[in-house]
């Protein structure tokens, strides 16, 4: 029944693509700021810190209580965003079973997973960005990027613009469609529910800058760990659905060298599998950061965008067959 759910939930995705209006991962996002205000504001005037500057007091300690206060505000926070609305589905499913059967709670976990992947949309904003790449119109495909990536994409090459595409779609191709996959497998919808709107968190707090870096941190370390075997998996089916050796080859010697514990295995495995290489200089709000190269062969060309998305779609096609073959077996 759970292979049958994804397939159906996939299914309407590719005919439906994102709801337009109303999405609820869009609102969510509006009360996941909302509560950071909130939460903010209540900092203010920063009464707990001025009650803490006694005489003795150094700015050091000060500092501490600060970084402390914003550790504990960001959990909560976390907790009210993710624990509850995960509660609340799992509780509705419980009493949509008993009022209908199973079949109404079947049909509401194929709403939260169509709601909680985002397949054609990855795929539509790709394809936004190698349309003008393939016209020569370098301008309009530095303008679709900005869209989908965080780094400053005003000055990109084409080759540049055509990187970072491509590492959108096999990093976002894990964490918008196969983690979700895989813990609706696991765990249902209230587990893609958890998944996602932890996501979706850490997209908007996991930042290591002045605002984010203690408020976030918590959302961050969350997501790293709930990512941390779907990641994996999904580099495993990048290597299986492409060249295999070159794959494993530089999951295995280049991940550890990434920033990110889960985007390294994804990364260095997709471009193995495509026999590209990705990585270098990439430049967010005016400041340049240089990251290691990741996969081996040729340099990127324009053909590789749809060559991620035929890969993400193969890997996609192997999870969706295994879940099949598992919930057969069980």
């Amino acid at each position: 029944m759970v292979g049958v759910s994804v397939i159906a939930a996939l299914i309407a995705d590719r005919v439906f693509g994102e709801v337009p209006r109303w999405h609820p991962l869009v609102g969510f996002g509006r009360a996941a700021t909302w509560v950071e205000q909130r939460a903010r504001a209540s900092m203010r005037p920063s009464k707990h810190l001025i009650e803490t500057r006694t005489e003795t007091a150094t700015e050091t300690e000060t500092g501490v209580a600060a970084v402390a206060q914003l550790l504990r505000l960001g959990a909560l926070c976390w907790c009210l965003l993710v624990i509850v609305p995960t509660l609340m589905l799992w509780l509705s499913m419980w009493l949509l079973q008993g009022a209908l059967g199973a079949t109404g709670a079947v049909l509401l976990g194929v709403v939260v997973l169509y709601f909680c992947i985002g397949g054609r949309s990855l795929a539509e904003h790709a394809h936004a960005v190698a349309a003008p790449l393939a016209s020569g119109d370098l301008e309009g495909a530095r303008m679709q990027l900005a869209r989908i990536v965080s780094r400053d994409t005003a000055h990109l090459d084409a080759r540049s613009v055509t990187k970072a595409t491509v590492e959108s779609v096999l990093e976002n191709g894990s964490d918008a469609l196969l983690a979700p996959i895989f813990w609706f497998a696991v765990a249902g919808a209230p587990g893609v529910l958890c998944y996602r709107l932890s996501n979706t968190l850490d997209a908007m707090w996991g930042y290591r800058n002045a605002r984010y870096l203690h408020f976030g941190r918590a959302a961050a370390r969350i997501d790293d760990v709930l990512n941390w075997l779907p990641a994996r998996c999904c580099a495993l089916s990048y290597a299986l659905m492409g060249n295999r050796q070159a794959a494993l080859r530089c999951w295995r010697t280049q991940a550890a060298l990434c920033d990110s514990p889960n985007a390294g295995p994804v990364m260095a495995a997709g471009a193995g599998a495509l026999a590209i290489e990705l990585g270098g200089a990439a430049s967010y709000g005016g400041e340049v950061h240089w990251r290691p190269t990741l996969g081996e062969g040729r340099a990127v060309e324009p053909q590789d965008i749809a060559r991620a998305l035929g890969l993400l779609r193969r890997a996609t096609a192997l999870w969706v067959v295994v879940i099949l073959v598992c919930g057969w077996l069980a």
